[in-house]
Parts: structure tokens; C-alpha cells; sequence
């Protein structure tokens, strides 16, 4: 990371700053070709420093077919806070927090890992607890990224 400043290496940090973040975007290869994708997200950490992060979407489509062929992906998710604006308009910019990582992909296809999967993501998305049955879950496609490789990168207000 070239602005070693701004580089946030503490666990509890980086989970400080991904409870703020809403939608990741993860990164694919379509034969030779980038293709970026928003998504709704939840995550957990396990030990030895292990990020998990779930997605749904319907069980067919362009990312699901791509994750088929090649589960190696890229992934990213940011805040915004207030703008900041100067003198200079070079340094002007926002206030932010970051995410960014490597990982694989994997499917989940038991009914009970798809449903904690299921719960964890609306617990992020809302801040609320639900529970899945089988039913809804067999209605989408549940995938995580596991990550060992991401870093945090923040510009924090002054003072905050």
C-alpha cells in the first residue's frame, strides 16, 4: 500500500469498517475479460485472521456461471463520509473507510449453511436478527468468498 498512512492492519478496525459498508463489489474474470458486480452482502471473521462474506442471487445468470468456471475473485467495498474540500483542489476529497481483498469463491448447498448464510446477510443489511427456513433458502443462491488476503485503507475526520 503506497500510502502507508492510511493502511489500517487492526482486525477489529477493519470489522469496524466493513459493519459500515453495505454493498461489495466483487471482481471476475469472463474469459480474459473484467466483469464487476455490486452486491448486498453479510460477512463474519473466523480465526487466523479469516474473513467470510455471503451473498444470494438467483441460481442462474452471468456472475453465477463465471464463479463456475473460475472462483478466483477480487473484491472491494467502501463508505463515504463528509466531503472534503480545500484550497487546493487536489486535496480535496472525502472522508473514507475501505475494504479490499482476494479470495475464492465457494457455493453453498446445504440447507442449514445456506440459511446461517441467509441470516448473517440481513443481520448486516438491517441490523436485525431473522431466521431462514430450507424453503427460502432453496429459493436463491447462497455463495461465500473466504479471504485470508485484504487490507483496510481509511482517511478518518480529524479528531474522530
Amino acid at each position: 500500500m503506497r500510502r502507508k498512512d492510511r493502511e489500517v492492519r487492526d482486525k477489529s478496525e477493519i470489522q469496524e469498517i466493513i459493519l459500515r459498508c453495505k454493498t461489495c463489489h466483487v471482481a471476475m474474470v469472463d474469459d480474459g475479460m473484467p466483469y464487476v458486480v455490486p452486491l448486498s452482502f453479510g460477512c463474519r471473521f473466523l480465526e487466523g485472521d479469516v474473513l467470510e462474506l455471503f451473498f444470494h442471487s438467483a441460481h442462474e445468470g452471468r456472475k453465477i456461471d463465471i464463479l463456475k468456471k473460475n472462483s478466483r475473485v477480487c473484491f472491494e467495498m467502501a463508505y463515504e463520509g463528509e466531503p472534503l474540500f480545500t484550497e487546493t483542489p487536489c486535496n480535496s476529497g472525502y472522508y473514507f473507510g475501505s475494504v479490499i481483498g482476494n479470495g475464492e469463491a465457494e457455493f453453498i448447498h446445504d440447507p442449514d449453511e445456506k440459511c446461517e448464510a441467509l441470516s448473517i446477510m440481513f443481520r448486516h443489511q438491517s441490523g436485525k436478527d431473522a431466521i431462514f427456513d430450507s424453503d427460502q433458502a432453496a429459493g436463491v443462491c447462497v455463495f461465500k468468498i473466504v479471504s485470508t488476503d485484504f487490507a483496510g485503507k481509511k482517511k478518518p475526520r480529524p479528531n474522530a
